[in-house]
């Protein structure tokens, strides 16, 4: 392992070269780039999903840590691993600090393994839109966690907003095993299913097995609201008026009911993050049926038919920030402010100094009311 302190882009890439040099590692196969944008809080279980996922895919693992954007000096810190605690790959751990982690494609994009797909997972609350981030539009599979945002269903209908081939979110994945034994259940069911109730909580999980189901079946499919963190049961009314049921049990189990056939117990156990990232980073092509299930749950149709590229959109935080407009002023219905207003140009109640704006307003002011004043 190689670590480098207040680094460069091109000393990491020379310490990446060195360590696969020594490890022998020349001809090792690669078969993607997984770029894991995360902040230093959420590193631990980051670097965790991220292991699992290169332990079941050969892959260059390369992370960044956006750390004190608003530091004065832009810095980077580097650790470099080749079979390391990151798995038995290659890794490279990027600390970034200052402005530096707003241009991570500028350390990053020299670190892609060539000739390989490159994903991203943001294991932070993903960006408004994902043209906002470098690291995303120059990927070819970005992955992203809306249960990690404020409100997690209005971040899934920025997903379908923002949408374009190659998105996917681990609510998504969530439900993998579910809609797995309900498409299974099928093979033995004669009935046609005309309306269908999901009984869960209303979380992204919830909502995209609504719209899958809706997607699959082109029937009326409702979510009935129930307490718990995950999907309890999901029932299917048929024609001849049977229905099928899959009901959670426990973590790790579901009973499903079939018509004339009783009762299974099937394995319905809850993944961890690992888990959830490594069957992601098993697909490399477009995600067509995410895309179908999550326009049936907003309403926006025709999402697989998007252009799968983006541009980046230059998006500076520290310029937003300044260019938000100041409070109203309180009026005081007269020119002359009461006795005990602050100073011309002072604004006491947020010990900012006036803007500019303000100051013009100040000058325009009559003598006599700059006098009171002082």
């Amino acid at each position: 392992m190689s670590t480098l302190w207040d680094t460069t882009g091109s000393d990491v890439v020379k310490a990446l070269s060195s360590e696969r040099r020594s490890a022998g590692a020349l001809a090792f196969g690669l078969a993607l780039t997984l770029v894991v944008v995360t902040d230093q809080q959420s590193v631990e279980e980051a670097e965790a999903a991220a292991t699992a996922a290169a332990a079941a895919h050969p892959c260059r693992l390369l992370m960044v840590i956006r750390r004190h954007v608003e530091a004065p000096d832009p810095r980077l810190d580097a650790e470099v691993l080749i079979g390391g605690r990151l798995g038995p790959g290659e890794a490279v751990v990027m600390r970034m600090y200052g402005r530096l982690a707003l241009h991570a494609e500028s350390v990053t994009l020299p670190l892609l393994a060539p000739d390989a797909p490159v994903v991203t997972w943001w294991h932070d609350a993903p960006p408004e839109k994902i043209a906002y981030d470098p690291l995303g539009v120059f990927a070819d599979r970005r992955i992203t966690d809306v249960a990690r945002c404020a409100d997690p269903m209005a971040a899934l209908e920025q997903r379908a907003n923002d949408y374009a081939p190659g998105d996917t979110d681990l609510a998504w994945t969530r439900t993998t095993n579910w809609r797995s034994l309900i498409a299974a259940a099928f093979d033995s069911v004669t009935g046609r299913p005309t309306s269908a109730v999901v009984s869960g909580p209303r979380t992204p999980p919830s909502a995209l097995l609504v719209g899958w189901l809706r997607s699959r079946l082109g029937i009326d499919v409702t979510l009935n609201e129930a307490r718990g963190k995950e999907i309890s049961s999901v029932t299917l009314k048929l024609d001849d008026g049977r229905e099928v049921k899959l009901e959670r049990a426990d973590n790790r189990s579901a009973t499903l009911s079939l018509p004339d056939q009783g009762q299974r117990t099937q394995p319905l156990a809850s993944r961890d993050l690992g888990d959830l990232l490594a069957e992601e980073v098993r697909r490399l092509d477009d995600d067509e049926v995410y895309a179908e299930s999550l326009g049936a749950w907003t309403g926006i149709e025709g999402l697989s038919k998007q252009s799968p590229f983006r541009t980046h959109i230059w998006r500076d935080p520290a310029q937003e920030k300044a260019a938000e407009p100041d409070p109203p002023e309180s009026p005081h219905g007269s020119t002359t402010p009461p006795a005990d207003a602050p100073a011309a140009g002072s604004d006491q109640s947020s010990g900012n100094s006036s803007s500019p704006g303000e100051a013009e307003q100040s000058d325009e002011q009559p003598a006599e009311a700059g006098a009171d004043q002082g």
